[in-house]
């Protein structure tokens, strides 16, 4: 039976981890909250799941170091379930004699800096301050990711102040960095990962272990304006309180989702799974609520979608409902990650042939990748062929910091694989190659670590194809939309809706799609939720 009882204040669509931290935050704010989740498990990218007999893994996303520790405390996330632990080292990067000589790169347990020595006591001597100037920006925008950034292009002047005085406060924290980390804030924004990382380091493998995470997620070569940025992004994070630390949710990354969920529950708020959403609902121009994929109707004071803004505005809303403006923007909101993501079941851990044995070595980051012109050409491969056929590969195996994963003895290991086309060229189908480039993947694992094929039991394989069926990453992009600097800040998902007020009145935005951007951070879904209760208060 349709319910038009407008007897909700809030309809929240999508369970991802952001909506379920807004959720959380409107029932403790006293307003009557449903989230509607298409599948029929909450967590979006973030859940963890069995993909072969035995076996669990962290489906999608795949680690943890974004997740704001506000959040943490608002929603007593540990008090609710969730454990997470510190890998025991960073980032590990091993090379072959093919890659100019073998050896590896190990970073993390305050070892760094004698590792880059093996490579160039030079660069090894200008870590410290290469360290100490990220720190210092990152602690400036981690400050920055829990408030909403400036939107002055934001109706009435009872509206332009407010953002005004946001405006001078951002003035006065950026002020406080000195002169050459604001020019070096301003270049982080525009220029390339290899440019900025030229600038402090010689060593190639020293390059490729940073300028990963220029790359990450990000389809295009760490040669591209703006992949400096996205380094950055990378290094906010923090785990139990320890700065630039990546981790483990025990349990995988669904048990941070669940313990979100039991937040919200426990505040009041209503959560229905397998209740898809077909329509956003319009009236007098303004949104009332909306329609399920089972037909049924729902109303309340405001919609809040969490939900790729592409998804939400062409394919939820009635077209007549959306601004031309808007149209014309999500026309050109670039999405696409680049993104190739396998789970595999291990009948034992991969033996490296630069660290042969078991080791912390295997509870890091596994980066196959040796240098900077090696994940270029990955790029440029995939552009013209549809998938690099020498990808950049990382690879985590969880299994060494949790055993509740897999059986005794055996193991999990995550693999999240760049670049492929979000798109193969020549109108192919990622269904007709999706296990030809999942060999692929595999075999260049067992290039590093001979033995590795043999080693895998099972495995499920995820194209981008696959991860917007599944999870609404448009064009498998992780983060909802690529972060480009016309993409950012006051300019996400555009200028005038940076402040998470939609295009039409009564809808609110609080995914990653929003400031500021993809992770999984929670920072969305604790801002939209301020900006909600202000409105409906």
């Amino acid at each position: 039976m349709d319910d038009f009882r407008n007897d909700r204040d809030v309809l929240l669509v999508g369970g991802g981890h952001n909506g379920l931290v807004c959720a959380a935050y409107l029932a403790r704010a006293g307003l009557k909250v449903t989230v509607l989740e298409r599948r029929g498990v909450v967590g979006g990218a973030a859940v963890t799941e069995e993909f072969h007999p035995g076996f669990r893994n962290s489906v999608a996303s795949y680690t943890v170091s974004l997740l704001q520790p506000q959040v943490i405390a608002d929603l007593d996330l540990h008090g609710h379930g969730l454990r997470i632990v510190q890998r025991r080292r960073n980032n590990f990067l091993p090379l072959s004699p093919a890659d100019g000589g073998g050896g590896y790169l190990l970073t993390g347990a305050g070892r760094t800096a004698e590792e880059v020595a093996k490579f160039s006591r030079r660069d090894a001597e200008a870590l410290p301050a290469y360290e100490a100037r990220l720190e210092a920006i990152a602690d400036v925008l981690r400050a920055l990711a829990l408030q909403p950034p400036p939107n002055v292009t934001d109706g009435g002047w009872w509206r332009a102040l407010p953002e005004l005085l946001r405006t001078a406060r951002l003035g006065r924290r950026l002020h406080s960095l000195d002169e050459a980390l604001r020019q070096e804030l301003l270049d982080l924004f525009s220029i390339s990962a290899a440019e900025y990382l030229d600038r402090w380091f010689e060593s190639d493998p020293i390059k490729a272990l940073f300028g990963f995470d220029g790359v990450v997620g990000n389809y295009a070569s760490p040669y591209a304006p703006g992949t400096a940025y996205v380094l950055l992004h990378h290094v906010f994070g923090e785990v139990n309180g320890v700065k630039g630390a990546w981790g483990h949710a025990i349990g995988g990354m669904g048990a941070i989702t669940q313990a979100m969920a039991r937040a919200a529950a426990a505040a009041g708020a209503e959560i229905r799974t397998g209740a898809g959403v077909r329509e956003v609902l319009v009236e007098r121009g303004r949104v009332a609520g909306v329609v399920t994929e089972a037909g049924e109707q729902l109303r309340a004071r405001a919609v809040v979608a969490n939900v790729n803004p592409k998804l939400l505005y062409q394919r939820l809303l009635p077209a007549a409902a959306v601004t031309e403006a808007t149209r014309e923007r999500m026309a050109n909101w670039r999405c696409g990650s680049g993104t190739f993501r396998m789970n595999v079941a291990l009948s034992r851990l991969p033996d490296f042939a630069a660290l042969p044995g078991e080791g912390d070595h295997l509870t890091a980051g596994i980066i196959l990748a040796p240098s900077l012109d090696y994940m270029d050409r990955a790029w440029r491969d995939a552009r013209e062929h549809g998938w690099s056929r020498e990808p950049i590969v990382e690879m985590l195996i969880p299994s060494t910091l949790d055993d509740s994963l897999a059986p005794p003895g055996m193991h999990v290991a995550s693999l999240f694989c760049q670049h492929v086309a979000p798109e193969l060229p020549g109108g192919r189908s990622w269904d007709d190659h999706r296990e030809e480039v999942a060999d692929l993947m595999v075999a260049t694992v067992d290039r590093y670590a001979p033995g590795f094929a043999s080693s895998v039991l099972g495995r499920q394989v995820l194209s981008p194809l696959d991860l917007e069926r599944v999870f609404g990453l448009v064009g498998g992009d992780i983060f909802h939309g690529a972060l480009s600097l016309n993409q950012l800040f006051s300019a996400r998902p555009m200028l005038g809706q940076a402040g998470y007020r939609g295009a039409i009145p009564g809808l609110y935005l609080c995914g990653s799609g929003t400031h500021p951007g993809g992770g999984v951070t929670g920072a969305p879904g604790h801002n939209a939720a301020r900006v909600v209760i202000a409105d409906l208060r």
